[in-house]
């Protein structure tokens, strides 16, 4: 497997991973300190169901990018790569900007649902709340494994793809073990932070996806103007073996791309880095009001 592959599967699931872990941490600290925690299983109940939902979104994507014949599955690669670098942008300045406030909403949620006594409400509060960050993982991860399989010339089996899934599980997977030390008041990671960081490489990550996406587009003739090569540099650095095949599954490296290729990654990147990190103003949290021990009906 590829180190470059499971580096990149590795920032995105621990970054994803991360902000699933926070809220699913918040909400039974919540139940904890109003004396709800008997109902946890609720909230496990809807963090299950969201996780499979992603995964079976994922599945279909994947599978349907390898069933069409050509030059279609080329044209659903490419509008996947580019769906799934805009979705990432999008979520990255909506947390970036949220942040602040989603503990307090999360808060008046809950205790919306446990005032009205509804457990349902709990398994649907905790479905929703992380389906949206499923969603997001599942169509980013298709999206490298898709750009990581074909650059090491196959289709799911190749090394890249693998590495990626195995790279995310791993995040995944320490995200989880984040999560327990969130849950217990941990704060021994500098969260403002680790978001900046991993957020910029995820801007990184995703400008190598929109150049694949391009070039796609590109290879099959939907794109027709400059389709020129911008240089060639395979004898001295190629992109399948390496260095260069670790800077291909990490920042989408090509050693021979075309002028639309370069230009629409760059352009990308310098662009969302330069607006991700400019100064915001973050939203003012909402303040929940103060819940007594609920009997929610099943």
């Amino acid at each position: 497997m590829e180190v470059g592959a499971i580096s990149s599967g590795l920032v995105t699931g621990l970054r994803e991973g991360v902000e699933a872990a926070l809220i699913v941490s918040i909400v039974l600290a919540y139940l904890a300190r109003t004396d709800n925690l008997r109902f946890a299983g609720r909230i496990w109940l809807g963090v299950a169901a969201a996780v499979a939902t992603s995964a079976a979104l994922g599945v279909v994507l994947f599978v349907t990018v390898g069933e069409l014949p050509e030059p279609y599955e080329q044209i659903f690669e490419g509008a996947t790569l580019l769906v799934a670098a805009g979705i990432v942008t999008w979520m990255l300045f909506w947390m970036r900007r949220a942040a602040a406030s989603v503990k307090g909403e999360l808060h008046v949620a809950l205790g919306r649902a446990l005032g009205e006594g509804s457990a349902w409400g709990l398994t649907a509060l905790a479905f929703s709340a992380i389906l949206r960050e499923g969603i997001e993982t599942s169509v980013f991860l298709v999206a490298q494994v898709t750009a990581a399989s074909s650059a090491t010339g196959g289709a799911g089996g190749a090394p890249g793809g693998w590495g990626v899934l195995v790279g995310a599980l791993a995040g995944l997977g320490i995200a989880a073990f984040l999560g327990v030390g969130f849950y217990h008041g941990s704060r021994r990671i500098n969260l403002a932070r680790f978001f900046r960081w991993t957020g910029i490489a995820l801007i990184v990550i995703a400008a190598g996806l929109v150049g694949r996406g391009i070039h796609e587009f590109a290879e099959i003739g939907l794109i027709g103007q400059w389709t020129q090569r911008a240089f060639d540099l395979s004898a001295v650095l190629p992109d399948d073996v390496g260095l260069g095949a670790f800077l291909r599954a990490v920042v989408g490296y090509a050693a021979a791309p075309e002028i639309i290729t370069l230009v629409a990654q760059l352009g990308y990147l310098l662009i969302v880095l330069v607006l991700y990190l400019r100064p915001t103003a973050p939203r003012i949290a909402a303040t929940p009001s103060p819940v007594s021990p609920a009997q929610p009906r099943p």
